[in-house]
């Protein structure tokens, strides 16, 4: 990869794993490209899989008992909090947030760590949410550092987001230690509902160990500062150490001192998107996309907050042949709420649409020209997957009803 002239690779450590074989699976739309997944000797993947085990053997009613009893032993009496719930606004974070208050007596402290560039609707969301009866703390990083940092991920890992997840998973837990809370809870294993490490589904939290690996595809907030100090794109002044305190998280040996614990709400009650749309519709006021879908999908209830939301899941289409629709459809076909078949149709149309609604915020953002964003985007297309036909370039590989 080519930057400013000088020469550096991509330290995305998923790439490295790629399987150059393309398989489909037989139950939903997802393929093997999608880091971490895995397929069984049937071609089922590893999220159709969990699915089962969400439907036919999972034991909800004492994964619910188990819930109960955690909060019994961490519920203050005295009225402090006692649970700290990330918090975006959104259909899952607010679906959680009130259940946890509402019907199992906690007393949740709501913090957010903040988009880079808010869009109205998820201001509004934010906004309701609080409303709707939550103390929150938003996290702002420097403004500065982010803005560079988004740009550096988007060339050395092909994500923007990369250090707003660094955020949004870390600063729950400083909050935690600050507040002496003991659980921190978030919503679903996305390894288990979307497809990863099938070794993780029995969790009822992600260890901080395998952060990096599971949430920023094997590469630390370090690794960005050094590839953009060797590129050019950060110097040393851009930044202090303490600005990069809230982008890692607290050591592990600290969190086992302080018994601070990581939660998916996913793992004590079957998780299902849509569901919790509605929930948070009727409970936090949230609302959905006014334009009726989300650009690169046919849905319109998730990932609204951030401008820059669209660049995040085209460039997983571009490395992985995995966008947004594909992996919505793939979640409602394991749901029972499309049919392998419909699904396929609207991956067909909708996956891998350009994000062109806040492509000019976004360049802004990232200080970067169209010429170069294309540029970069056509470093990350894996030949395996993507080919030249007539001038355009297209994917090798489609799902089919086959």
């Amino acid at each position: 990869m080519q930057v400013l002239g000088k020469v550096r690779s991509s330290i995305d450590r998923q790439l490295e794993r790629q399987p150059k074989e393309v398989i489909f699976c037989k139950k939903c739309v997802v393929s093997n490209q999608r880091p971490r997944i895995q397929f069984d000797g049937n071609g089922v993947c590893s999220a159709c899989q969990y699915a089962y085990q969400k439907e036919y053997v999972i034991d909800w009613k004492e994964r619910e008992r188990e819930l109960r009893d955690l909060c019994d032993r961490y519920r203050r009496l005295d009225g402090r909090y006692d649970v700290v719930v990330p918090a975006s606004g959104g259909k899952d974070s607010g679906t959680v947030a009130h259940k946890l208050k509402h019907q199992y007596g906690m007393h949740p402290l709501t913090v957010t760590w903040a988009p880079f560039i808010y869009t109205q609707i998820g201001w509004r969301n934010y906004q309701n949410f609080v409303k709707s009866g939550f103390t929150n703390i938003m996290g702002v990083a420097n403004g500065h550092l982010h803005r560079k940092l988004a740009r550096v991920a988007f060339e050395a890992v092909g994500d923007v987001f990369v250090p707003f997840i660094y955020g949004q998973t870390s600063y729950p837990f400083h909050i935690a230690l600050q507040f002496d809370i003991k659980l921190v809870f978030f919503g679903e294993n996305s390894e288990g509902e979307y497809g990863g490490d099938p070794g993780t589904l029995g969790l009822v939290g992600m260890p901080v160990e395998k952060w990096a690996d599971q949430y920023y595809k094997g590469t630390t907030v370090e690794d960005l500062i050094e590839w953009g100090l060797e590129t050019g794109l950060l110097s040393k002044s851009d930044y202090d150490e303490s600005d990069l305190t809230f982008y890692k998280p607290p050591s592990a040996e600290v969190l086992r001192e302080r018994d601070i614990q990581w939660h998916f709400f996913g793992y004590y009650h079957k998780w299902i998107p849509q569901e919790c749309y509605y929930y948070a519709a009727e409970h936090n006021g949230f609302q959905a996309n006014p334009d009726g879908r989300s650009e690169g999908t046919y849905s319109k209830y998730a990932s609204l907050d951030d401008c820059l939301d669209g660049f995040h899941y085209y460039m997983g289409f571009i490395k992985f042949g995995i966008g947004r629709a594909t992996s919505d459809a793939a979640h409602e076909v394991r749901d029972g709420h499309l049919t392998r078949s419909e699904a396929v149709q609207l991956v067909h149309r909708y996956d891998g649409e350009f994000p062109k609604k806040y492509l000019r915020e976004s360049l802004a953002y990232l200080d970067m020209t169209e010429e170069k964003m294309w540029e970069i985007v056509d470093q990350y297309r894996p030949p395996h997957l993507w080919q030249k036909v007539n001038g355009a370039r297209q994917l090798k590989y489609k799902v089919s009803n086959l």
